[in-house]
């Protein structure tokens, strides 16, 4: 079973009509996400949506819109009022990356004065993966193959302008190699090439190709983020192995329209703790969605933003990368 099948079984069986349970208002709680569901942040938000109906004693209706790398839900997300009534879970690549990416007419909003952080929910490592035929075992050995392959120093990511892409742009920087990018249609036509030979390595989600590593054709070679993650803690990562690169890890968390009473932030940020600290909801979400259960308030998210839009700016500014409007 390949993880889009998994994710949809698993929100299947979790949510089934579970979002009534404990209800005791009639006014449900809409959590838009801009992705299809069976996606990672789909099946996060279903997992979360079936304890927090509980806690709050509310229903929760998880709504899809899916287009635009996530910007049609956050458009969504400026127009809704400010009532406590609607949230959007989003991976920080929607308001964060597309902000730098997309002029303010594109966007149709700003994520800094339109959205009001309520907390980071999951964090995830992403990683370089390599088919096995290479050789590669280590960081040092990919610069190595690097080197004496210039021709074929590619990576694919899951598309192009978000956090796996420009990673691999940072990678190549450390090692003084010019790596080229090769954009696929999400993770699983990913994993596909890179079983197959068809693609070197990859920078994705490490979650999307942990299980695949048992076959033996493909390696995982190190992790981005500044300490080893614990969803793959035999994994080391570059500046453990010598390169001196540190692109954090991905995460998703919650955003509330701007001006929406504090009191309802409060509300939704002490629910998502105590959900987050169930030990079903934590097996659920570390050892099959391959996430980790990270909370971090409104006031952390909002400095991480702020940190990442600093640090990724610049990174984007220098390779010269325009998205297709």
């Amino acid at each position: 079973m390949n993880r889009k099948t998994f994710n949809a079984a698993l929100l299947a069986a979790l949510l089934g009509f579970s979002m009534t349970a404990g209800a005791q208002s009639d006014q449900p709680i809409k959590l838009l996400v801009g992705f299809p569901p069976g996606g990672s942040t789909d099946t996060a938000s279903r997992v979360l949506a079936d304890k927090l109906s509980v806690v709050l004693k509310q229903p929760i209706i998880i709504e899809n819109k899916p287009g635009a790398g996530g910007r049609l839900a956050a458009q969504a997300l400026k127009s809704a009022a400010p009532d406590g009534q609607t949230f959007m879970i989003a991976p920080n690549a929607t308001p964060l990356f597309q902000t730098l990416l997309y002029p303010p007419a594109t966007l149709k909003y700003d994520m800094l004065k339109d959205f009001a952080p309520v907390a980071v929910l999951v964090s995830y490592p992403l990683a370089l993966a390599v088919n096995t035929e290479t050789g590669i075992k280590t960081a040092k050995d990919y610069v190595a193959w690097v080197k004496a392959n210039p021709q074929k120093a590619s990576f694919g990511t899951a598309g192009a302008g978000g956090h796996t892409h420009f990673s691999g742009i940072q990678l190549g920087k450390a090692i003084g190699a010019n790596l080229q990018m090769v954009p696929y249609r999400g993770n699983g036509p990913l994993v596909t090439d890179l079983l197959g030979g068809q693609v070197p390595a990859g920078v994705m989600t490490a979650g999307d190709i942990l299980p695949h590593q048992s076959t033996g054709k493909v390696r995982i070679v190190g992790v981005f983020g500044g300490k080893r993650s614990a969803l793959m803690p035999d994994v080391p990562t570059f500046k453990e192995q010598g390169i001196d690169i540190d692109t954090g890890d991905a995460w998703t968390g919650m955003w509330a329209p701007a001006k929406t009473p504090q009191a309802q932030l409060d509300r939704m940020q002490n629910a998502l703790k105590q959900v987050l600290e169930l030990p079903e909801v934590r097996d659920i979400l570390m050892n099959k969605a391959t996430l980790n259960p990270d909370f971090r308030p409104g006031e952390e998210m909002d400095k991480l933003e702020r940190k990442e839009l600093a640090y990724w700016g610049p990174v984007i500014k220098a390779s010269g990368f325009t998205p297709d409007q």
